[in-house]
Formats: C-alpha cells, structure tokens, sequence
C-alpha cells in the first residue's frame, strides 16, 4: 500500500524511455493489424452477397478513433481527460430526462457507457495526487454505477460495482495476474453462453439460466450457432442475420416453442451476443478476430507504462463490457465501441510528464 502524502503511485514506467516507446510501437502496429483483418474481413465475408459491413466497419472505425483519442488525451491530461469522459457519461444520463433510457435509448447500451464510465473515473482518481480530489472522483464512479441500476440494468450496475472493488483492491495485486484473472473471466462468460445455446448444461442449471437470460434470447443464440455451424467459414455475410433469420423462422427445431420465437421476433435484428452474430454472419475468422482484439487490448494494457492500479482499472471496466456483449449487443452502438477504445488509449498513453526526454532535468 503506498502511504505517501503526495498521493504519487509507483510502478510506472520501469523499462526506461526509448525501450518503452518501442514497446509501444509494437503495441501499436499489432492493434493496427488485428483491427484491419477485423475489417478486411467484414468485406470478404459479404463479398458476393447482399450483405451490410457498414456495421462492423464503423465499430472498427469508433475504436481506433477512440483509442487514438485516448492515448493524445492520457499523455496531456492524464487525470483530466478520464475524469471529463465520465462526467460527460453521467451528464447525459442525468441530462436527458425525456428519453427512457438515455443517452442511447437502450438501458443496457447505456448501461455498458456507465461500467467504461466508471472505469474512466476510477483510473482518474488513480492518477490524481490530491487525495480529497482522489475520493471525488470514486464518488463519481459510484454514481455512475448506482446511475445504472437506475435505468434499469442490473448486469450494468454489477459490472460496474465489479469496477469499483477491482479498482480499489488494484494497489495489491499483480499486473500480470490481475489481467489474467480478467481473461479468464470473459473466457468463463463466453463459454458460459455458449454452453447455454447449445444445452450442454444439466437440466436445472440450463432452465435457470434460460429463465435469467429470457428463453427468446436463447432460442436467437441457438438459431446463431446453427448459421456458424452450417456456414463455418464465411457465415452468411455481414448485417444478414435478420433476413435470414426471419426467413428460417417457420423452419425452426421443434425444441424452440412458439412463446420463444414470438419473443425473439422483437430481437430478430441481432442475435443479443457479439460472439454469436460474428459467429453466423462472419463464421469462425470472424469470432477469432474478436478475441484477439479482446487479447491485443489486454496486451496493450500489459505493456503500458501507466501505473498498475489504472491498467487493472481500465482492464476490470472493458472485461465488464466484453461480458455485457456476450449476452447483449452492446457492441452495435458506435458510442460504445468508440468510449471503449478511449478508455483503452487512457490506459496505454504515456503522459507527457513521465516521458524522461521531456521532464526537467532533477539532477
């Protein structure tokens, strides 16, 4: 526990400037590359068809905007540029009394605004020196938890307690550790998801979880794994799943009741899980792309030379979102995918006072 009073937090940057700088070149060219497959990708799956990248090329187009604004923002104003992020989240939650769910219009859209915002706040208070500023900035990121509980998302809320508690036990745990635990974590929920789509789990365990997840849910996620499995390579193009969702509806498994697909009919447009759309439309490359985007974020956050407490923040608050999108399309709204990739670049940049070529001479 560092008990200093000037509120400093060790364990930034320990490679020494010009290796660190490498580091993240490297960092950066993997990232530039695993994103351009994601999109290059998105157009090869369509080719041919009447399919939609649109989609997927502007999710990939948000994150590296948001991630390029992140890393100039972490290096000229590491504490201002975070704590800003989430009180612009919160403000327009608050700000916006008209709409049910603002600012997106979908509780759990912007449910996933609040766990980045939170995470956002948390780093914040990590990087701030001032301790009564340190304790506002928490208080921020538990009002954005508490705020989406509020619209009505129980998962955001928990992710977003979840934020909380990593980021305050953050100072104690180790680096390496802590991201791996969040690796597991999301690899748990996927599995977990998976697993319920195609009832591999005993008979209780899989009825509880339908009845949690909505059985309308996991009868989109079953017709999904059927697409991959019948169209493994290419899927069946970008932005398809809709039509040929609707298409296959009077063809469904006898397993999948009437009250299911009249449920899922409202959701027809997305199959509810990132994992599963990339699945069906884009096939198995498409699913691999989106993990080693997942696995080049928690690399990047590795490599950073920001402190360890703000990389396992910012890490908790995007594994809270990846965990939100494998049981919701989070990922559909720009504004999401776009507030991710800045929180990323928060994480990653190399603020300009920690940079020894360009701090005063202390000798």
């Amino acid at each position: 526990m560092d008990t200093r009073t000037d509120g400093a937090i060790p364990d930034a940057d320990n490679g020494g400037g010009a290796a660190a700088r490498g580091r993240d070149v490297v960092t950066d060219v993997l990232g530039a590359v695993v994103l351009a497959c994601s999109a290059g990708w998105a157009l090869i799956a369509a080719t041919g068809r009447p399919a939609r990248p649109e989609g997927v090329l502007l999710a990939v187009l948000a994150v590296a905007a948001g991630y390029a604004a992140g890393r100039i923002g972490g290096a000229l104003l590491p504490v201002a540029a975070p704590a800003l992020t989430a009180l612009a989240v919160v403000a327009l939650t608050v700000a916006l009394p008209g709409r049910r769910t603002p600012p997106l219009g979908y509780a759990n859209a912007d449910a996933a605004l609040l766990v980045l915002a939170t995470g956002a706040a948390c780093c914040a208070a990590w990087s701030a020196r001032s301790r009564p500023l340190r304790t506002g900035l928490r208080l921020l990121g538990v009002t954005a938890a508490v705020l989406a509980l509020v619209i009505g998302s129980a998962a955001g809320f928990a992710a977003s307690v979840g934020v909380v508690l990593c980021s305050l036990a953050a100072d104690r745990t180790s680096r390496l550790l802590g991201l791996t635990g969040l690796a597991l974590a999301t690899a748990l929920a996927a599995g977990s998801t998976y697993a319920v789509a195609v009832d591999a789990l005993p008979a209780g365990l899989s009825a509880s979880l339908t009845g949690q997840l909505t059985p309308g849910r996991v009868a989109v996620w079953r017709e999904a794994v059927d697409l991959a499995g019948r169209h493994p390579v290419r899927g069946i193009g970008s932005g398809q799943f809709a039509e040929v969702s609707q298409g296959e509806e009077g063809q469904a498994e006898p397993s999948v009741t009437a009250a299911a697909l009249s449920t899922a009919a409202t959701d027809a447009a997305e199959p509810r899980s990132a994992p599963f759309q990339l699945a069906a439309e884009e096939g198995v490359p498409g699913v691999a792309l989106l993990a080693a985007s997942y696995a080049w974020v928690l690399l990047a956050l590795h490599r950073s030379v920001r402190p360890t407490p703000v990389v396992l923040t910012a890490g908790a608050a995007l594994t809270g979102l990846a965990m939100q999108a494998c049981v919701d399309h989070v990922l559909s709204y720009a504004a999401v995918t776009a507030t991710a990739g800045l929180l990323a670049g928060l994480a990653t940049a190399r603020p300009f006072a920690d940079d020894p070529d360009r701090a005063p001479d202390r000798t």
